[in-house]
């Protein structure tokens, strides 16, 4: 019998903005969710296939406390703006970590694979243009992570997000 237990509980925010394939400009978002696939998020694209996207990168995730934190130290930055697919609010992102899952909702689960490095792309987030900002070996549980996806399934703002142990 497997266990699993419940160690935190959050929201997931859609990021109301998502990067245009191919281009450095933002693109407003509207909709009540998306289908969460093996590959990621339906309709949000990646930059640079070789090292974004992939079953073990299907998925972006970043702290909404995080977010604000870094706007609180005067970078540009806002949810989906660092290229994350989606925004988590009220988790303990420090428990947020390689190995770890997240039910989202009643059928996402997703595993978290590794911390993201961040890339240029995202600079402009960053008021010094400085990504490494969160960059995981500089600012340890400043990071966004990766994750599979285990089980498919709709994410929509508001879900509830919960760390499995």
């Amino acid at each position: 019998m497997k266990l699993e237990v419940v160690v935190a509980v959050g929201q997931v925010v859609l990021g109301g903005v998502l990067f245009v394939v191919g281009q450095d400009v933002a693109a407003e978002t509207t909709g009540p969710g998306g289908r969460c696939a093996r590959r990621g998020i339906d309709g949000d694209g990646h930059n640079e296939l070789e090292i974004h996207g992939g079953p073990e990168r299907a998925v972006c995730l970043f702290s909404a406390e995080r977010i604000a934190a870094l706007a609180a130290e005067g970078h540009p930055i806002a949810p989906g703006t660092a290229g994350e697919n989606l925004t988590v609010e009220g988790l303990d992102w420090e428990a947020v970590t390689p190995g770890s899952r997240l039910q989202i909702g009643e059928s996402v689960l997703l595993e978290v694979t590794r911390y993201t490095t961040p890339c240029t792309t995202i600079r402009g987030s960053f008021h010094d243009r400085n990504s490494n900002r969160i960059h995981q070996n500089t600012h340890p549980g400043w990071s966004r992570v990766y994750a599979r996806v285990l089980e498919e399934g709709t994410v929509r703002p508001g879900d509830t997000v919960e760390i499995q142990a």
